[in-house]
């Protein structure tokens, strides 16, 4: 039985397969360009016609790169009309998918020189950093449009927070923020609103971020989520005056958490929790008193001030429909967003200038907005209608 089984170079098969296939598509685009050169001059090789509008001259030989490989394009040289080809755009030397593939690649925080081993393992030529950055200005053109792309919707939740990256500044390295902003709309979809680079979350950056969003048509503001910053919490009451502020409870915990010693964290943690499991806003102030108080009777003085000044900026959300809380009361949903940033922004390090830097973090950005996260509605904005219904019922009455 041995004998009889055949044994077979997998290798020497696959070789073979990838030649066969290559060979086929070299032939099928030199014929389609041959047949589009027919169609331009309007008559065949040697055919002699009063409708011809030009003659062939020869043909010009360029590679052109696929995905099944590198092949030979005999491209037809034509008088008295300029050939230009559907199948091939004019200097193309690449598919578009293998275009796609460098800039995703990059875009994904691969660095260049990575890029280049992997295109010449992948396809067998490398392709130069110039060529990577030539794509990539690409990239960031359409990115650009669509960062500062018209704010067509109202959005009564918006979420805000910077993310710090890294920057080269006169041959240091320095922290460059990126501003991001994430409204609900009024279908209840999460939306990416904007980026925007800002040396550092002061007032000026916050403002000139706002007014931004402001000027594209960012409307119908009803709450702003995030944390407790000086200059965003000015800024809000400047640019969207009828907006209110939620403080992320998160962030306040993690504030009080500073001043607790880590062995007691966890009972603390509960006793915090516990304000914010509370059916309404007045049983929450009520729960926060007897927070304060509670941790006094621990020797916990600093962390009982910061309980009682800091508590009322984190119950806002408790004017809202109740089954929106969970959604608003936090600032988890860009908090996430910021470590996907952070992991695919690793690789870089240092970015060479803030623009590079916002390019990268709208370009992931854009990749989540086409995901899941952006397709899948985040709440049910049915509720707040019906809130905003039985008020002004109310005030009929």
């Amino acid at each position: 039985m041995s004998d009889n089984i055949i044994q077979l170079n997998e290798a020497a098969i696959k070789g073979e397969l990838k030649d066969l296939v290559k060979n086929s598509v070299e032939e099928t685009l030199n014929a389609l360009l041959n047949h589009e050169a027919d169609e331009l001059v309007n008559a065949e090789r040697y055919e002699r016609s009063g409708k011809r509008q030009g003659y062939r001259s020869g043909h010009y030989d360029r590679n052109f790169t696929t995905t099944s490989g590198d092949v030979t394009l005999h491209v037809p040289k034509l008088k008295g009309i300029q050939f230009e080809t559907a199948i091939i755009e004019r200097y193309r030397r690449r598919e578009t998918s293998i275009e796609e593939a460098l800039i995703e690649m990059y875009l994904a925080g691969v660095s260049v020189r990575r890029v280049e081993d992997i295109t010449e393992a992948l396809w067998g030529t490398r392709v130069s950093s110039g060529t990577i950055s030539n794509l990539n200005q690409k990239a960031y053109e359409n990115i650009e449009k669509w960062r500062c792309r018209p704010i067509t919707d109202k959005y009564a939740y918006v979420y805000v927070d910077g993310v710090y990256l890294k920057r080269s500044w006169g041959g240091e390295v320095q922290n460059v923020s990126v501003l991001i902003a994430i409204g609900v709309n009024q279908d209840g979809y999460r939306e990416i609103l904007g980026a925007a680079e800002g040396m550092k979350e002061d007032h000026e950056s916050w403002h000139n971020f706002l007014v931004w969003l402001k000027e594209r048509g960012l409307d119908g503001i009803r709450l702003f989520i995030g944390d407790k910053n000086l200059g965003m919490l000015e800024t809000i009451h400047e640019v969207f005056p009828d907006a209110r502020y939620q403080r992320c409870i998160v962030h306040f915990y993690r504030n009080v958490f500073s001043v607790v010693p880590r062995g007691r964290v966890r009972e603390v943690s509960m006793m915090l929790k516990a304000i914010h499991a509370q059916e309404s806003k007045a049983a929450a102030r009520e729960k926060a008193a007897q927070v304060a108080e509670n941790l006094r009777e621990m020797k916990l003085k600093a962390a009982a001030k910061k309980v009682e000044d800091s508590i009322e900026e984190t119950l806002t959300f408790m004017d809202f429909p109740s089954q929106h809380w969970t959604r608003i009361r936090t600032n988890n949903t860009l908090e996430r967003l910021n470590r996907e940033i952070k992991r695919r922004t690793r690789p870089i390090g240092a970015f060479p200038d803030g623009n590079s830097a916002l390019m990268l973090v709208c370009a992931r950005l854009r990749h989540v907005a086409g995901t899941e996260w952006g397709t899948k509605r985040y709440m049910n904005m049915d509720h707040l209608m019906e809130m905003d219904n039985n008020r002004d019922d109310g005030l009929a009455g």
